[in-house]
């Protein structure tokens, strides 16, 4: 998919902090065969904005943060950061700072040094790194653990430490390559919060990397769905969820996914959250199916209700999820009428998945 993708707007020539034009990046497999990790691929982040890359593992969303980066060179293409071309220059002199999913620290050096390193590498005076070692800790709330090494250190803790490295470099732009990861999920939620709020008292430019939607999805300003190497979708996470652009982006995002239903040359799709027991959903405006209950899950309060309709032949299986607020009552192995407001489907071409215009159909 070349071009720009669904969905993406054109940023402000005076706004731009970094553009991918047409990025392609080739590598050999293991069985020398040629593996294209980026696909000419388009993408342009605002100053200011916090923009995550999601997608599946192998997607080419690592490879994106690597060539911005300067740590990979591009087949073809162009990397652009404020305004000017990027390519063939090391990474120092970037302006650029990524922090890694494995943090990266040093082990024998007490979290002061951590932080401090990238300052002494390029020669800054000793009281100006004093002054921006204690800056840094102090905003990430970590002042009380500088003289501590790693090994003493939360996952959260060295999280917080290697943000602070990076940040120590007043950088242009943050790189974040899973920085979460590694922490339960717990702590991983907590921290994401601390993450954007961080981002927005700073106002650094901000590409993080995740295959985790929850986080895509609470984090991003914008979010650009990655498969493949080619960029399937950027837009707000609210038109992300609401709008997929195609049938991969439906079913990648959203837990449960998209249901997707067959009408001959069409699917048509529909949220979980949006496939009720007809009584539900109001009679003028709706489409109905019979489900066959195969299934019920009790999951935070929700009703998750697994069947299968059958239509022009073909049976389908779908997911409703439904609210404590639906009280109708529910039986594994009966059939129930089922409805969707018309105004919630999405249409997308059977074939080739792309979203089309949508078509009035019968309830």
């Amino acid at each position: 998919m070349r071009g720009e993708p669904a969905g993406s707007e054109r940023v402000g020539a005076a706004v731009k902090a970094v553009e991918a034009r047409g990025l392609v990046k080739v590598y050999q497999g293991a069985r020398k065969e040629r593996v294209r990790a980026l696909d000419g691929l388009n993408l342009t982040i605002g100053h200011g904005e916090y923009l995550v890359l999601l997608g599946p593992s192998g997607c080419g969303k690592t490879t994106l943060l690597r060539t911005i980066a300067g740590l990979e060179q591009p087949t073809e293409g162009e990397v652009h950061i404020g305004g000017h071309l990027a390519n063939g220059l090391p990474p120092r002199l970037r302006r650029v700072a990524m922090v890694f999913q494995s943090y990266a620290l040093y082990p024998h050096k007490t979290v002061r040094h951590n932080i401090e390193f990238p300052l002494k590498a390029e020669h800054v005076p000793r009281h100006m790194r004093e002054r921006k070692v204690r800056w840094a800790a102090d905003l990430l709330g970590i002042p009380h653990l500088l003289g501590r090494k790693p090994r003493h250190l939360s996952g959260g803790e060295r999280q917080r430490v290697a943000l602070a490295r990076a940040l120590v470099r007043e950088p242009a732009v943050f790189l974040l390559d899973e920085p979460l990861s590694n922490l339960d999920a717990k702590l991983r939620a907590t921290t994401r919060d601390e993450l954007r709020r961080f981002q927005q008292e700073i106002g650094t430019t901000t590409i993080y990397v995740t295959h985790d939607q929850d986080e895509a999805m609470g984090l991003g300003d914008r979010v650009a769905v990655l498969d493949a190497g080619r960029l399937r979708q950027v837009g707000t996470p609210r038109d992300i969820y609401d709008e997929p652009a195609d049938t991969f982006v439906a079913t990648f995002v959203g837990s449960p996914p998209m249901n997707l239903v067959s009408r001959g040359d069409r699917l048509v799709g529909f949220r979980p959250e949006h496939l009720l027991p007809a009584e539900n959903v109001a009679y003028d405006s709706r489409v109905t199916m019979p489900l066959r209950i195969d299934r019920i899950e009790y999951l935070s309060g929700d009703r998750h209700v697994y069947g299968s309709v059958t239509r022009i032949g073909l049976e389908t299986r779908v997911i409703a999820r439904l609210p404590a607020t639906v009280i109708t009552p529910l039986t594994v192995g009966e059939t129930h009428e089922f409805a969707v407001p018309a105004d919630r489907l999405r249409f997308f071409d059977a074939e080739y998945g792309t979203r089309t215009a949508p078509v009035r159909i019968g309830g």
